[in-house]
């Protein structure tokens, strides 16, 4: 029913989902379904998108094909929780089902301005009618839209605010993943892109009221650090303004930069008044998590006034595949995570909810050639060093 780069209209999906209840049987027996993360009934996850806290409701939003476990489509799932201990899979959201996003309604963000929830994502067009496109610098289009809602789940007419020629004239066809920040009465959006020459930037828009955008500034690192810079994330922690983005292309480094495409936070200091910036050397860098299933974090402050971070657990372009594919699914996203800064950088700890998870407590002492055997099968680890001899990874 459902090809690749195909309209998927939210009717069609329903009655594909009536018709498929033994799919999400056959996956839910999976043995290597996860305890605590959040994953796909069927199909593929990826990016986390939207994040935001409503009323109370923490909505979270991300990339999804409930189809096939691949990704070939891209429609909005949505997950809802008041406690991240509980979840409830609300279903798919946004469809890629208009002329300026049909061929995939790809990553972006929310913004809640009083009893509103914005919403802007970059919707995907891919272009057929010839064979010599590229699709780097010619053939596709990345369309900048709005949507919003008063309760997160039901929602507005599409609104295209940008397209591809609404970008500077020497931008790349890649554009992407728009993220909002508001500094006083003024808003900006910071939106990844590579420009025609290759180089990784960031691109930024202004607005006055979330829905007339124009160019207001570029941001580009001092040295080359990649080629293309995708889900940037601009915001105050603690009082120092970080830049999260996930670099491609970076060259290996010693131990950094062992994964296919990386995601690095970096301080930044921004002045909006007078489009002036000053940003770390590329040697201050931080990667955010070294596991090789790690990409695309999204970073929202909910209303206790948290940085809350939620991240994929996998990866673009990666050279390996995963076994919960046999069974009709694939990827999941990270346990949410508090951030704070702490000597310059950031520091990340679950969310404190996720104490209540906790069943009991068993404390080990080991010699250096202690071992302990568990009947545990999940459990969170402490460790606690006397002394600390230097370590050198071969």
């Amino acid at each position: 029913m459902f090809k690749k780069y195909n309209k998927v209209l939210k009717e069609d999906y329903e009655k594909w989902y009536a018709e498929h209840e033994s799919d999400r049987e056959e996956t839910a027996k999976d043995p290597m379904r996860l305890k605590f993360h959040l994953m796909p009934k069927t199909g593929w996850l990826n990016d986390p998108n939207g994040l935001c806290q409503f009323h109370g409701t923490y909505h979270i939003y991300y990339q999804y094909t409930p189809f096939e476990p691949t990704g070939e489509l891209k429609l909005w799932g949505h997950y809802t929780t008041k406690d991240f201990i509980s979840y409830i899979d609300e279903g798919p959201v946004l469809f890629p089902d208009s002329e300026f996003d049909a061929h995939g309604v790809y990553s972006g963000s929310a913004f809640v301005k009083g009893d509103t929830i914005h919403y802007f994502y970059t919707g995907n067009i891919k272009c057929f009618d010839r064979d010599d496109y590229d699709y780097i610098n010619s053939g596709r289009g990345s369309n900048t839209i709005h949507v919003a809602s008063k309760d997160g789940y039901h929602f507005s007419e599409k609104d295209l605010l940008m397209t591809t020629d609404d970008y500077p004239e020497d931008m790349s066809c890649h554009v992407r993943d728009p993220k909002i920040i508001r500094r006083g009465d003024d808003y900006y959006m910071v939106q990844g892109a590579r420009d025609i020459d290759r180089p990784r930037l960031i691109l930024m828009f202004h607005s006055k009221d979330l829905s007339h955008w124009e160019y207001f500034d570029r941001i580009v690192p001092k040295e080359p650090f990649g080629y293309m810079w995708e889900c940037p994330d601009l915001f105050e922690l603690d009082g120092q303004m970080m830049l999260i983005t996930c670099p491609q292309g970076v060259e290996p480094k010693g131990i950094d930069y062992q994964n296919v495409h990386q995601c690095t936070a970096v301080k930044m200091d921004y002045d909006f008044e007078n489009k002036s910036y000053e940003i770390c050397d590329n040697s201050e860098f931080q990667q955010l998590d070294r596991g090789f299933d790690f990409y695309a974090p999204q970073t929202f402050e909910d209303e206790k006034g948290r940085r809350i971070l939620i991240g994929w657990m996998g990866i673009p372009d990666a050279d390996y595949t995963n076994p919960t594919v046999e069974h009709g699914w694939q990827h999941a996203l990270t346990i949410p995570r508090e951030l704070h800064i702490k000597d310059g950088r950031i520091i990340q700890r679950p969310i404190k909810e996720m104490e209540q998870m906790r069943k009991g407590e068993l404390i080990c002492t080991f010699s250096e050639q202690g071992r302990m055997e568990s009947n545990l099968k999940l459990y969170e680890a402490e460790v606690r060093f006397r002394h600390c001899a230097d370590m050198v990874l071969k």
